[in-house]
């Protein structure tokens, strides 16, 4: 008899869906993606290029997918493998045996925002204490030193970051330092501008007021020891530099693992003691965690294992050859258009970019890249820095470096063209005058449709309009709190259950 009551909505079907067709409607979904491989998306994804890699990877998932990692005695693979992988970091980053870190310990995240909001929490529990915990952070330093600090109830001093080279003054970095800081963050590289921290002197000075140092080397961790033994100029950063207490590693970015997989890294044992949550006082198992979820596919883990035992070494010291020379391609690239210049030059994997007075307008010119399939990042204007264009480069970049520079003459040309963005005066008037507090549902639905936002995913419309420079200039002209709102009520529009069946 069937059932007249059967549920039938969105991804959940009355009778099920065979499995060839399910698969013909993720494909179908992923059509409308940035592509995730070709060398033309320059954030978001890590691709090394490696023949057969991805069949790996995937293949090492499947094994692990259903091992959970709540259990370590219950699933000794998952263990040993996380062990393996924390080795390798510390090896990378320059702890081990025969080193003057040996005793570094490490745990296995779901990513670089967990590392960091764990070596927060790490800090602030050493100190039970300090009731009022704070951190000192660069103003470069990643956004979720921020999402930490709201998470966890620390108190966020942030040290602007110098408009000529990008990183903070070291005296400034000290002079933060309270006594009830618990934790003093750098970045190897900061990921706006891919520019390596003072670190020896932020962490001697973190150091000398007894508060602990974290290196977050997220986005550059395991590519900067491979360029410095290419013989680039690669300032300290590692465990090689007293007074480092922690390091966060991802290895879902440079050591090209599936997404994703972390590493926080501790000198010892006794700094990393206060990450572990512990709970008995209840009638079910006791729980005992060392990262923030208790389970924990071994997928991830399995598939970042795989990857790194298949790359090794010498393996990475290739990819970051090669991405280094397509790094130094991309910055010649933008040197050599009129009314560009580099924002730094590079020491690192990014290559980031402005307009010189007069050129041409930056969200144009995304859009201008974008219609010739090159995905770049833009990253809007922020306390005298000026907007900027980022480019992550990846070893997939390099057979296409020599394409880049005749389609970014020819982006410039047409964003030249094309003009700068002028918000209409209607606009530009509610900008300048509303507060967070101000925005309605109402006002946030007539934005949304006035700037082309908000339309069903797969429809013709899409949730996105073509052009994004019309919305990246409303939000730059924004001040950072409105710019937040807005972009959680947009976000939150798009966010929306799908009733009708697929």
């Amino acid at each position: 008899m069937i059932d007249e009551n059967r549920v039938e909505a969105g991804a959940l079907s009355a009778t099920g869906v065979p499995a060839e067709r399910v698969l013909e409607e993720v494909r179908k979904l992923r059509a409308s993606d940035a592509p995730t491989h070709g060398g033309r998306l320059f954030a978001y994804v890590y691709d090394p290029a490696v023949p057969g890699l991805d069949e790996l990877a995937a293949a090492a998932h499947r094994e692990s997918a259903h091992v959970n990692g709540l259990d370590p005695t219950a699933f000794p693979s998952l263990l040993a493998m996380e062990n393996a992988l924390v080795g390798a970091a510390g090896r990378v980053l320059g702890a081990g045996p025969g080193t003057t870190a040996p005793d570094v310990v490490g745990s296995v995240t779901s990513g670089g925002t967990e590392s960091l909001i764990l070596a927060v929490k790490t800090a602030r529990d050493a100190h039970p204490e300090i009731t009022a915990p704070r951190i000192v952070v660069p103003s470069s330093a990643h956004a979720a030193f921020a999402k930490a600090a709201h998470y966890l109830r620390v108190a966020l001093d942030v040290v602007p970051v110098s408009p000529e080279t990008l990183r903070p003054d070291p005296a400034a970095m000290a002079a933060a330092i309270r006594p009830e800081t618990v934790l003093v963050a750098c970045s190897a590289p900061s990921y706006a501008h891919g520019v390596v921290d003072p670190v020896t002197q932020i962490a001697a000075a973190a150091a000398e007021a007894g508060v602990r140092c974290h290196v977050d080397a997220c986005f550059g961790g395991w590519t900067l020891p491979y360029l410095r033994r290419l013989g680039e100029p690669v300032p300290p950063f590692d465990f090689a530099v007293p007074g480092v207490t922690s390091i966060s590693v991802d290895l879902h970015k440079y050591a090209y693992a599936p997404k994703g997989v972390s590493v926080l890294l501790h000198r010892d044992a006794t700094l990393r003691a206060p990450q572990y949550f512990a709970y008995a006082d209840w009638p079910g198992y006791t729980m005992i965690n060392p990262v923030i979820a208790s389970t924990r596919s071994g997928g991830p883990i399995a598939a970042a294992y795989a990857t790194v035992r298949h790359l090794g070494d010498e393996g990475y010291l290739r990819l970051a050859a090669i991405t280094r020379d397509a790094v130094t391609g991309l910055a010649d690239a933008v040197r050599a258009v009129d009314g560009l210049r580099l924002m730094a030059e590079p020491e690192s994997t990014v290559v980031c970019f402005t307009a010189t007075e007069g050129g041409p307008d930056l969200f144009v010119l995304v859009d201008e890249l974008t219609a010739r399939g090159w995905h770049t990042q833009p990253q809007l204007s922020y306390a005298g820095l000026p907007a900027s264009v980022h480019l992550t480069v990846t070893a997939a970049v390099a057979p296409r470096v020599a394409e880049f520079g005749p389609d970014l003459t020819d982006a410039v040309a047409a964003a030249r063209a094309a003009g700068p963005v002028r918000l209409p005066a209607e606009l530009a008037a509610l900008v300048g005058a509303l507060t967070p507090e101000a925005l309605t549902p109402d006002l946030i639905v007539g934005l949304a449709a006035g700037l082309g936002l908000g339309g069903e995913v797969g429809s013709d419309a899409g949730p996105l309009p073509e052009r994004m420079a019309l919305v990246n200039t409303l939000l730059d002209a924004a001040p950072s709190a409105l710019r937040e709102r807005l972009l959680v009520e947009f976000v939150s529009l798009l966010q929306r259950p799908s009733w009708a069946p697929s």
